[in-house]
């Protein structure tokens, strides 16, 4: 699914009043995993075994070859609560993907997965015109979610996935709706 380009304007930390991202390293292994090793969290996933160690080290050994990953942190707390990231960065194409997002279940249906989004589509379309999410197509939970935010579902693509090509659905918001919908 992921491009071998790294895109090289990450920046180093992003936040709002409730949240932080900031740049995932290999040293924050165990205690992402210790978020991500909850079975509900992948339930709708196409990898819904992403909770087990060894196949959420590959996950994890992805984000951080490619470079694009964040931490989400709860700043009152200053928890880890989940993880995101940009990949398939396109200038050619002006274009970025958003993905790859989980939150810790008690962070579900709030503000934080919102916040998250915002927060990375404000600073991408400061460089780009497009954003693109693709999200599995049994993963009804993150569908709503995104379109929540104003995404429009325009394709069905299949990626790969542990040697299997499994459907995912291809949801794109542009900078013109981006900055329309926030100055409602």
């Amino acid at each position: 699914m992921e491009k071998t380009v790294s895109i090289n304007w990450r920046p180093e930390n992003l936040e709002n009043d409730t949240i932080k991202l900031t740049p995932l390293s290999k040293n924050d292994f165990e205690q992402l995993f210790a978020v991500a090793a909850d079975p509900l969290i992948w339930e709708q996933h196409p990898s819904s075994n992403r909770y087990k160690r060894e196949v959420f080290q590959l996950f994890f050994d992805e984000a951080i070859l490619h470079n694009t990953a964040f931490l989400i942190i709860e700043k009152t707390s200053n928890k880890i609560i989940g993880s995101t990231r940009y990949y398939n960065y396109s200038p050619e194409n002006s274009s970025v993907s958003i993905g790859y997002t989980f939150l810790a279940k008690q962070f579900w249906g709030g503000q934080y997965n919102k916040l998250t989004k915002k927060i990375l589509l404000d600073y991408a379309f400061n460089l780009v015109d497009k954003v693109y999410f693709h999200i599995g197509a049994t993963n009804i939970r993150s569908q709503l979610a995104i379109q929540k935010i104003g995404a429009i579902k325009i394709n069905s693509v299949d990626f790969e996935n542990d040697g299997k090509q499994l459907p995912h659905f291809e949801y794109l918001i542009q900078k013109h709706d981006w900055v329309k919908k926030i100055q409602l």
